[in-house]
């Protein structure tokens, strides 16, 4: 394989995996700012109800988590854009961190949710997880030595 199709192969991958996370925190963004309640009562959809599951509602908490899953999305499209290496690294890093205590938290509440339900869920916060590291992991190997670690992890 030559040098610049496993160049094109690797962004594309990084590309593909910074917008596989950053669109379910676009949905979640979207639907929390414009309508908390119904986010609340109906997430993630398709009749199932894993918010409400976990009262009270509280309108506040959710437009915050709304507006976090907004910025997120945001560093996590900026960095697909812009495919530079330190900015892919943070924003998956970034995500990384602020999905584990999220993911721990519901490990703790299992006995509230129907089998299926924790395992898409908790399956869900593994895939996302899993994706963070595969990004990062493209993003360290094989850095080209005479390059500034900012420069783009691609050349056009």
């Amino acid at each position: 394989m030559s040098r610049a199709y496993g160049e094109l192969r690797s962004q594309g991958l990084i590309r593909t995996g910074l917008l596989l996370l950053a669109i379910p925190s676009g949905i979640i963004a979207i639907w929390g700012l414009l309508s908390p309640h119904g986010f609340y009562r109906d997430f993630p959809g398709l009749g199932r109800h894993w918010v409400s599951a976990l009262p009270p509602y509280n309108e506040h908490l959710l437009r915050d988590f709304a507006a976090a899953n907004l910025t997120i999305m945001l560093v996590l499209l900026g960095a697909a854009v812009f495919c530079e290496r330190r900015l892919v690294q943070v924003a998956v890093v970034a995500f990384f961190i602020g999905t584990i205590p999220h993911f721990v938290y519901h490990l703790t509440t299992t006995g509230d949710y129907s089998t299926s339900d924790n395992i898409w869920s908790l399956g869900g916060f593994v895939v996302e997880m899993a994706i963070a590291v595969g990004v990062w992991w493209l993003t360290v190997r094989n850095p080209r030595r005479h390059q500034p670690r900012s420069a783009p992890l691609f050349q056009r």
